[in-house]
This record gives structure tokens, C-alpha cells and sequence, in this order.
């Protein structure tokens, strides 16, 4: 499936989405995309050790003591600290990852395509949301 299909069909059938590396400073990526997505009426999990909570919603140390279903797996992590995120996604039964812009590790896109998992890379999940709902 090439990435602009996947986009399309992640963006339609994602509800919940698990975001690693969530900040809590709103001038950066990993706070206002996961802001504006949960603005567009995704549910928010935020998954990073050093908080609490984030956008309203108990925050995880990691992917394996979410409690939730997980659809979406959103990684705002240096692209060579990406596998074990990837592996935690695969293991947590999500059905999707999503690495952020700037963040891509093939070897990693392969194990997720690999136990049946959408990957999309590089790309900015806002950037495209608007994109595919006609810049909403």
C-alpha cells in the first residue's frame, strides 16, 4: 500500500492514539500535534515517563502499561531510538505507527509491515490530517 493510501486509511479508522515522547511545552511538536488532534476528536494518550498527565488524559511511562486499546502509535523519539517503540506497538496490538516528521528507521517500518501493522514515516500527522480533510 503506498503511503498516501495508508495516510488516508489511518487518519479514517484511528480513535485512540498512543503518543511517545509527548511534551508538555506547547511550542513544540510533541504537544500542539497531539493538541490538534485531540481538538479533531482523537483520543489522546500520552506515553512519557516524565509526566503524570497531558491534554486531560493519565500519562504512561510506556506503551506496555497502557491499559486502553491502541489503534495508533505516534513517535515523536530520535529515528534511532524508534525500534523498542516499535516493538512495545506490535506487542500492545495496535494497528498502526506513525513516525513523525523527520523521524524514519526502515528497520523498524519492516518488523511493524511485517506483524501486519500500517506504517507511515516522516511525514506530520497535522500536516496531513489537513491535507486529507481539506486543511480543517
Amino acid at each position: 500500500m503506498n503511503q498516501t493510501a495508508t495516510i488516508a486509511k489511518i487518519l479514517r479508522e484511528t480513535q485512540t492514539i498512543a503518543v511517545v515522547g509527548l511534551s508538555s511545552q506547547p511550542h513544540k511538536a510533541g504537544y500542539y500535534v497531539p493538541a490538534y488532534l485531540q481538538k479533531q476528536g482523537y483520543r489522546i494518550i500520552p506515553v512519557n515517563p516524565l509526566l503524570t498527565e497531558a491534554l486531560g488524559e493519565k500519562a504512561y511511562a510506556d506503551l506496555t502499561a497502557v491499559p486502553h486499546p491502541i489503534d495508533l502509535v505516534l513517535i515523536f523519539q530520535r529515528s534511532e531510538k524508534v525500534r523498542p517503540f516499535v516493538e512495545q506497538a506490535i506487542a500492545s496490538g495496535a494497528k498502526a505507527v506513525w513516525m513523525q516528521l523527520g523521524i524514519a528507521h526502515h528497520e523498524a517500518a519492516a518488523l511493524s509491515q511485517s506483524a501486519g501493522l500500517d506504517v507511515v514515516m516522516d511525514k506530520c500527522m497535522l500536516v496531513e490530517h489537513q491535507r486529507v480533510n481539506g486543511g480543517q
